[in-house]
């Protein structure tokens, strides 16, 4: 009978929409539903410098690091007993191939009733008839686009699936998924647009499948029917290389996506999400990219989450805009807040990235940091949210301290005074503050050591000072001769 070690729990990968009948005939005749795809290209940088990096997949790699292995022999799926450390895909499209199933393709909701069917049976293969494994017995959810959506229907539709399947989902992780739908033109998918199922991304048929009331303007909330802290979002900013359609359909959706998902609609509420310079699919594809093995082997495996927001005390202005400010003009002007998490050793990849160049930094208007009581419904400060990082102490190298380091990049978009742009002795790009941070911890007895370096002044192996603390807990002085002030707020926890 298989031993189940946590956090080595069976994977079930829930591959993405197929909209074309040829489509879905090529789905279900891959046995591994793209989850096996690698890749031989990398993008250096967003300039566009390409740089040769093989990945091997995400199956492979789980396969070589960590000892997992598919659920296939003698040409079909295993129906007797196999390993806690299986990848089993979801093979929801495979009935509506009409050699293999009826034709007709599974709703949402018939795609997730199966999902919980399956989730029983990989039980019962794993656990057989013993009370005990079956009480501890977990399963990981992966995901990519609209699959996704499947696993949050099953999720949070009460009227799909048993609790006691429900209940066994430990994690999920999601690659590129719309969970706020998606938008052609600034217009989200409408309702009727039933061909090729397209309406599943539409706003009011999705509230109706994932089990929310009326008529919300957003879906991006699992409704405090799973914990959004054990639910990952993967974000692709690279727009560029989505080649769907020919092109048409990064062409409609824009540039701050993916090339088929918009930044803004591609997280939950309150999750832990990571940003990475990566299209929808293809050959810069975000489910064959080594920047979303490195954050789902983390999150699913890691044992140490940090967060990182970043406080604004003071946000100056330049001395001309300044003076015009003192002068009684009405001045308006709004911030960008860039972050790059690169752990130490990582040479060919970014945890999360959100920069300007990109269009996914953080935007915030100055009132919304500054100015709260000023602000209707505003009841404390919207601090840029900077990154939620998984990081696995079993991967350190040397010693017994995780280190990683983060660029913090703070600039100001253009000023207007009373009501006209000011072009007047700015420089474009100009930043208000900018640095790399090296962030080092050691856990001893159950209590964290947190030292950092400002490494774009001081050498990063330095060992740095110690964090400050306050009633708010730990935290990193940051300030600029032009006079910007801030904290970043650290919180690191053991995870599981």
């Amino acid at each position: 009978m298989a031993t189940i070690t946590h956090p080595y729990h069976p994977i079930i990968y829930v591959r993405g929409y197929a909209m074309t009948r040829s489509e879905i005939e090529a789905t279900v005749a891959t046995p591994y539903m793209g989850f096996n795809l690698g890749a031989t290209k990398i993008r250096q940088d967003w300039s566009g410098k390409v740089r040769r990096h093989i990945f091997e997949s995400a199956l492979i790699r789980l396969m070589k690091d960590y000892g997992y292995c598919d659920a296939y022999a003698n040409g079909t799926e295993i129906t007797g007993e196999i390993s806690s450390r299986s990848v089993v895909i979801y093979r929801y499209y495979e009935q509506a191939d009409p050699d293999l199933g009826s034709g007709n393709v599974s709703s949402i909701q018939e795609a997730a009733t199966g999902l919980g069917d399956l989730i029983m049976a990989i039980r019962d293969q794993v656990c057989a008839n013993d009370p005990e494994k079956q009480a501890d017995f977990k399963v990981y959810l992966v995901a990519h686009s609209m699959g996704g959506l499947v696993c949050r229907c099953f999720l949070q539709n009460g009227k799909i699936g048993n609790a006691k399947a429900k209940a066994m989902v430990d994690k999920v992780f999601t690659y590129a998924t719309p969970h706020n739908g998606i938008e052609l033109a600034g217009v989200n998918v409408p309702g009727f647009l039933d061909m090729w199922d397209m309406n599943n991304f539409n706003r009011k048929e999705m509230a109706k499948y994932l089990g929310l009331k009326g008529q919300p303007k957003r879906v991006d909330t699992l409704n405090n029917k799973f914990d959004p802290n054990r639910f990952f979002c993967l974000v692709g900013t690279n727009s560029k290389d989505y080649d769907a359609a020919k092109g048409l359909s990064r062409s409609l959706v824009g540039e701050m996506s993916d090339g088929l998902v918009r930044i803004e609609n591609a997280t939950i509420d309150g999750s832990p999400r990571a940003f990475v310079y990566r299209s929808h699919s293809g050959p810069y594809g975000i489910v064959n990219s080594e920047e979303g093995y490195q954050n789902l082997s983390r999150f699913l495996f890691g044992d140490v989450r940090v967060d990182g927001v970043l406080e604004v005390e003071k946000l100056p202005l330049p001395p001309s805009v300044q003076k015009a400010l003192d002068a009684g003009k009405d001045v308006k002007a709004s911030y960008f807040f860039e972050s790059t998490v690169v752990p130490r050793g990582a040479a060919t990849f970014k945890l999360t990235e959100r920069k300007k160049e990109t269009y996914s930094a953080i935007f915030r208007k100055f009132d919304q940091m500054l100015r709260v009581g000023q602000v209707d419904g505003l009841e404390e400060p919207r601090s840029p949210y900077l990154f939620s990082l998984f990081l696995d102490t079993k991967k350190i190298t040397t010693g017994r301290t995780i280190v990683f380091s983060t660029e913090v990049i703070v600039t100001s978009t253009d000023y207007v005074i009373d009501g006209v742009l000011f072009f007047d002795e700015r420089i474009e790009g100009e930043s208000l503050f900018r640095n790399t941070l090296t962030i080092r911890a050691t856990i001893n007895d159950g209590s964290w050591n947190v030292r950092y370096v400002m490494s774009d002044d001081n050498w990063s192996e330095n060992r740095g000072r110690d964090v400050e603390t306050d009633n708010d807990g730990w935290y990193i002085p940051l300030s600029s001769r032009k006079g910007f002030a801030g904290k970043l707020r650290l919180k690191y926890e053991q995870w599981s």
